[in-house]
C-alpha cells in the first residue's frame, strides 16, 4: 500500500520534485545539481524510470551550495561544508534528546 497523500505533503524527505523542477525553483541549472549528486551532497531517489525525484530537505541543501557558490565559495568545499553543518546539527539534536 503507498504512502498516504497526507503524510506526503508533511514529509520533507518525500522525493517529489523533477530534476527539472528544482532546478527551475532553485534557480539553477540541471548540471549543477547533477554535480551536487557527484559530490555526495545530495543522492535524490530515481523514479521507476530512472530519473532524479529531490526533497524539500535535498532542494534546502543545493540552495545553500547555490547561495556559497556564487559568494565564491569552490562547489566542493561548499558541499564539504553543509555536510559537516548538518552532521553537526543531527548530533545536536541527537543530544538534546538523551
Amino acid at each position: 500500500m503507498g504512502q498516504n497523500p497526507e503524510d506526503m505533503f508533511g514529509d520533507e524527505n518525500y522525493p517529489a520534485y523533477t530534476i527539472g523542477q528544482a532546478a527551475e525553483m532553485l534557480g539553477t541549472t540541471q548540471d549543477f545539481l547533477r554535480r551536487l549528486d557527484e559530490t555526495k551532497l545530495i543522492n535524490p531517489q530515481r523514479s521507476s524510470g530512472g530519473h532524479r525525484r529531490y526533497s524539500r530537505y535535498q532542494l534546502r541543501l543545493a540552495a545553500r551550495a547555490r547561495e556559497m557558490v556564487d559568494d565564491g565559495t569552490a562547489l566542493e568545499a561548499a558541499c564539504r561544508i553543509i555536510i559537516l553543518e548538518d552532521q553537526l546539527e543531527e548530533a545536536l539534536r541527537q543530544n538534546e534528546k538523551q
